[in-house]
C-alpha cells in the first residue's frame, strides 16, 4: 500500500510526490499533491499517536451534528 516514507528526507518525498504526477501537471497540481500528502502524514502520525478516532465514532458524531440544509 502506497510508498514507504520513513527514513526520506522532505525533499526526497517531495520529489516522489512530484515523480508520480504527469509530465503536464501544472504547478497547481503539484501543490495540491504535496498538500495531500502533508495532509495525509499528519493523519497517519496522529493515528500512530492514538489520536484517531474509530469509524463507528465518526459516524455518532456525525448523526449528532445539526443538518446544515434545516438550518437555511
Amino acid at each position: 500500500m502506497g510508498v514507504e516514507w520513513c527514513g526520506m528526507t522532505t525533499r526526497e518525498i517531495a520529489k516522489s510526490v512530484i515523480d508520480a504526477l504527469p509530465e503536464d501537471a501544472s504547478l497547481d497540481d503539484i501543490m495540491r499533491a504535496l498538500y495531500v500528502r502533508l495532509k495525509l502524514e499528519g493523519a497517519e502520525r496522529s493515528i500512530e499517536e492514538g489520536k484517531g478516532v474509530m469509524h463507528d465514532q465518526a459516524k455518532q458524531r456525525l448523526q449528532k451534528q445539526p443538518n446544515d440544509e434545516s438550518t437555511h
